[in-house]
């Protein structure tokens, strides 16, 4: 993927950056091109080979239709997460890695439903907070919005998933399988 002096993407686990330049420097063996981007957010600066690009997630902001398709993904009322708090954060950090909006927003749905039920391990709780945040500044960088206005759309979708149809029938949450070795009654 090729992204241009100006461009605004997304460094995975970042939020949005601006490909300030893009050099070429000498480097044993050879040489590399790199673009440095600035992320907004912090206004620090991180150089990412071209070549790596694609394997560190580097991306292009989302369209319209994925803010739509987002809208829709998080007030589906539909909810997956582990039972165990190690396979459950394991799998979410895995997500979060992606860079993938889709999957930030099922982190962020997953652990806002978890938060209404119980509290948050410490660094469950920053993972929700870093989830929201990027879903919600690329959202609003898309739409032009404000972050605010932006984060109250946000809540009423939730708030759709999290609140139930008292009309019908109680879902469930997925339970994933106890690990290997372990008893049923240990988990």
């Amino acid at each position: 993927m090729d992204f241009q002096v100006g461009e605004k993407v997304i460094y995975p686990n970042h939020g949005i950056g601006v490909v300030e330049s893009i050099q070429t420097r000498a480097v044993e063996g050879g040489k590399v091109s790199l673009y440095q981007l600035r992320i907004l957010a912090n206004d620090s600066r991180v150089w990412v080979p071209q070549q790596n690009a694609d394997g560190v997630g580097l991306r292009h902001v989302i369209t319209a239709a994925d803010v739509r398709k987002i809208f829709s993904l998080l007030s589906d009322g539909n909810i997956d997460h582990h039972s165990n708090w190690k396979g459950r954060f394991k799998e979410n950090s895995d997500k979060m890695r992606t860079g993938s909006l889709y999957e930030v927003a099922m982190v962020l749905k997953g652990l806002t439903y978890l938060s209404r039920k119980k509290a948050l391990s410490f660094r469950e709780k920053r993972m929700l907070d870093r989830a929201k945040f990027l879903l919600i500044s690329e959202i609003a960088e898309v739409e032009g919005k404000t972050a605010a206005f932006i984060e109250e759309k946000v809540e009423k979708a939730l708030t759709k998933t999290l609140t139930p149809d008292p009309k019908a029938a109680p879902k469930k949450p997925i339970q994933k399988p106890v690990g290997a070795g372990r008893r049923a009654s240990d988990a």
